[in-house]
């Protein structure tokens, strides 16, 4: 029996064989699909050669039914595998269908046919306010050896996230002569290369034309508004770094992230009378059911805070 792919027959095992090697050379897939894929393929078969009582072959393979793939997505759920994964092995499991097929071996049109799992959607987790505001301010992210211009470039850049819910693609985006002094609003370019234009609250222009003045590096009118340390585009992995360094100095969980500052900017509005409206257009979302999201969120904290201060709660 194959230690990789136990509870598959010889002639199964070669087929799966094959198509790991076709997925990492003419794919190209990264090691790390790759071996997810593999073990999804694994796991597949492992349930199978129990589900039948004995090795599958290719001839079983091709024969499998819908109920026989229900049976094995009900026992990774009973296992606690949740949506995303179940329709990661899903994926893998067709792919490998399509393998058999392209080498003229066999079909397995189950695969096809399977509807992929319902995700349970998650939601996201604002920062709250008073922290929220104190990561976009450079007290909190000065450090000794830390120059005060690259501490104040990157509270401009968290204020814009959280001031105005812009995504760090599109804060980093920004050209200097797009910089929003005495504007009161910036127009960014988004998803789909739509661009729309987002109110500036006057202390995240004060933020930026405080990095402005610091920096002392050239800012042309057409390169980018911010910069790294050797004149660059600034890079969305320095401002992730730079909030895992604020975590740790505010004592904020994990999922404070600058992608969270953008979340916050929408939950804080809506827990504050904003309607969806005009939280999706801020936002920049093509659907208001993506805004929806956060009238969950918000729900949520109502109803928290309904259980935490009722007397018969």
């Amino acid at each position: 029996m194959s230690l990789v792919f136990p509870g598959a027959a010889p002639d199964l095992v070669a087929e799966a064989e094959a198509w790991i090697v076709a997925l990492e050379t003419e794919r190209r897939l990264s090691p790390k699909t790759s071996d997810a894929y593999r073990r999804d393929l694994r796991q597949c078969l492992s349930f199978l050669c129990e589900h039948f009582g004995e090795s599958v072959t290719l001839q079983r393979f091709e024969a499998l039914t819908p109920p026989d793939l229900r049976a094995f997505m009900a026992a990774r759920r009973r296992e606690g595998i949740e949506g995303r994964s179940l329709m990661r092995a899903l994926a893998a499991l067709r792919s490998f269908a399509r393998h058999l097929e392209r080498a003229g071996v066999g079909k397995a049109a189950v695969f096809a046919a399977a509807r992929s799992p319902k995700l349970s959607r998650r939601l996201p987790k604002p920062i709250p306010v008073a922290e929220a505001r104190q990561m976009a301010t450079a007290d909190a992210l000065a450090e000794e050896g830390r120059p005060p211009w690259v501490a104040a470039r990157d509270a401009a850049v968290l204020a814009l996230l959280y001031g105005s819910g812009l995504r760090i693609s599109e804060a980093l985006g920004l050209r200097r002569d797009q910089a929003p002094l005495g504007k009161g609003h910036v127009v960014v370019l988004g998803k789909g290369n739509k661009t729309r234009m987002t109110p500036v609250l006057p202390v995240v222009a004060e933020a930026i034309e405080l990095y402005l003045s610091l920096c002392p590096l050239p800012l042309p009118p057409a390169g980018p508004l911010f910069v790294g340390t050797r004149g660059g585009p600034l890079s969305a992995r320095v401002v992730q770094l730079t909030v895992e360094r604020l975590r740790g100095t505010l004592g904020l969980p994990a999922s404070a992230t600058p992608h969270a500052l953008r979340h916050s900017f929408a939950t804080h509005l809506l827990s504050r009378g904003g309607d969806l409206r005009s939280i999706q257009e801020l936002l920049g979302h093509a659907s208001l059911s993506t805004t929806q999201i956060y009238t969950a969120v918000d729900s949520a904290r109502l109803m928290q805070a309904y259980r935490d201060a009722h007397p018969r709660a």
